[in-house]
């Protein structure tokens, strides 16, 4: 099981970047599932998660209005379109499952810097 998370990158502040999360192994297509970040010195922190038909979503407060998580169960993918970046959004971005005790696949992350 695996899942793969793409798309980062450096890009100026204001810019925009869209993540994708490819999952192998198995389907997700009926997992909740989320975007969280690190950033150097931090905690990991949930950024966006959706719902398994992608009617739902959470977004944390430093995402609301410029982040948009969205899903392509046909595809077994999970993106993260992020717009109006701030440097405050560099980190590294994992994606993850939700499964039965918690959030419990998890990707290797992808790098986003945001340069002032």
């Amino acid at each position: 099981v695996q899942l793969q998370a793409s798309g980062g990158g450096l890009v100026q502040a204001g810019g925009s970047l869209r993540l994708s999360c490819a999952a192998s192994g198995r389907t997700f297509s009926r997992n909740v599932m989320g975007w969280f970040r690190q950033a150097p010195g931090k905690e990991r922190e949930r950024v966006a998660q959706i719902n398994w038909s992608g009617s739902s979503a959470y977004y944390a407060d430093s995402a609301k209005g410029r982040f948009t998580i969205s899903r392509d169960n046909a595809k077994n993918t999970v993106y993260l379109q992020m717009n109006s970046l701030k440097p405050e959004d560099t980190a590294v971005y994992y994606c993850s499952a939700y499964g039965s005790t918690g959030w419990d696949y998890w990707g290797q992350g992808t790098l986003v810097t945001v340069s002032s």
